[in-house]
């Protein structure tokens, strides 16, 4: 079957500073701790079609005028 990730991941490691070996200790920690936030597309389909037409149109052509735009001097 080959060799796993974490098995590819632990050889690397092993030839890393041990600095760097910290900084992927506790990147792989803060990635533990980071959950995927929001909700299933499933449980959003029963809102399919609670906008209308015209109000969604609405909104597609604020956002096209308004947010296609870069504005070179914002910063």
């Amino acid at each position: 079957m080959g060799t796993s990730i974490v098995d590819k991941v632990v050889e690397q490691l092993k030839v890393l500073p041990q600095e760097f070996q910290w900084r992927m200790l506790e990147f792989t920690r803060a990635l533990a701790l980071s959950a995927i936030l929001g909700i299933p597309g499933k449980q959003l389909l029963r809102f399919a079609g609670a906008i209308p037409p015209e109000e969604v149109r609405t909104i597609r052509e604020a956002i096209e005028q308004g947010c296609e735009r870069v504005d070179a001097n914002e910063w």
